[in-house]
């Protein structure tokens, strides 16, 4: 798969192609199924498929602060949009400038002028141009006017409609199970192994590793869940590792913490180094609200009964 950072990437010999659009924040089933006609439609007329997504997020572009939480990083969009069958992934770098676009302008200047695309596929709420002015209706005259056939595909539902709003909703109220049936797999946090308190090795008996995330990350709501824990930097004696965890999240309330943390409890390891290592946290089930117990001896017994039952919840291997 090609991965290009803008047009300027785009190969000069680059022929013609099939593209859908979008930000695809979190994959989710919704933008699986898009992304999947896209490339049965390429396979069928037999040219390549082209995924546009766009970084920053449109959102912090225009309304600067409203930022929504991210369910993935650029990186690990990409792997999962390559996973589906795409042959390119291009990243649009969104500026203010690039919003102001007419939808006639976007579309010579990116689909037809770049990718000259002979297909067209997006998600029927679709909307794009300055103001968000075209809709799908839009994009099928500018076919019609530039040669290309656009296809619109319907959202996918389960009772309500699947989106990256939904999944967001979904991991505020810590509902990490019905977001992996969102996603199709389970929510992912990652980022750097960096130095806390060092309670749980030193206090606790369990040692964790805190992983500090990239701004505008899609934190689940405080808790205790089950899950994994899985090294991804390369090289590291652990890299490709993974192993069942106990996560907590919160503001370790009983010792009067004020700074939230992700922390993930490999379990039965306690001789893991992976300071400044980065890592992935995948959410399994919630166990439990975070609370502030009377005790460090009550904090360590039900620490007890969060393990034995991450361990049951996981089976105790990755």
């Amino acid at each position: 798969m090609q991965g290009w950072h803008g047009l300027d990437d785009v190969p000069g010999d680059w022929g013609r192609s099939v593209v859908t659009i979008g930000v695809f924040d979190g994959v989710h089933r919704g933008h699986q199924r898009m992304v999947e006609r896209a490339v049965a439609m390429a396979r069928r007329i037999g040219v390549p498929s082209v995924v546009i997504t766009f970084d920053p997020h449109p959102d912090e572009v225009v309304r600067p602060g409203t930022h929504p939480p991210r369910l993935t990083t650029a990186r690990h969009r990409t792997e999962l949009l390559g996973a589906l069958g795409v042959d390119a992934v291009c990243v649009l770098p969104f500026t203010l400038e690039f919003s102001r676009m007419t939808p006639d302008e976007f579309v010579q200047a990116v689909l037809v002028d770049r990718l000259h695309a002979a297909g067209v596929v997006v998600g029927e709420n679709f909307r794009f141009g300055h103001k968000a002015a075209g809709n799908v209706d839009t994009l099928r005259e500018l076919g019609e006017k530039y040669d290309f056939v656009a296809e619109a595909v319907p959202l996918v539902s389960d009772g309500e409609a699947i989106s990256s709003s939904h999944v967001r909703e979904l991991l505020a109220a810590g509902d990490v199970a019905e977001a992996a049936d969102a996603l199709g797999r389970p929510h992912r946090v990652e980022g750097v192994v960096v130095r806390g308190h060092q309670r749980g090795r030193a206090l606790l008996g369990y040692p964790t590793a805190n992983v500090e995330s990239p701004p505008f990350t899609a934190i689940p709501a405080d808790g205790v869940y089950s899950g994994w824990l899985e090294c991804t930097q390369s090289p590291s004696p652990y890299e490709g590792e993974r192993w069942p965890a106990a996560i907590s999240i919160g503001t370790n309330p009983t010792f009067e913490g004020v700074e939230r943390t992700v922390e993930a409890y490999a379990l039965d390891r306690d001789d893991l180094d992976l300071y400044g290592v980065h890592v992935v946290v995948d959410f399994g089930t919630r166990l439990r609200d975070t609370v502030k117990f009377d005790s460090i001896e009550a904090l360590i017994e039900q620490m007890h009964r969060d393990v034995a039952e991450a361990r049951r919840l996981t089976g105790g291997n990755a």
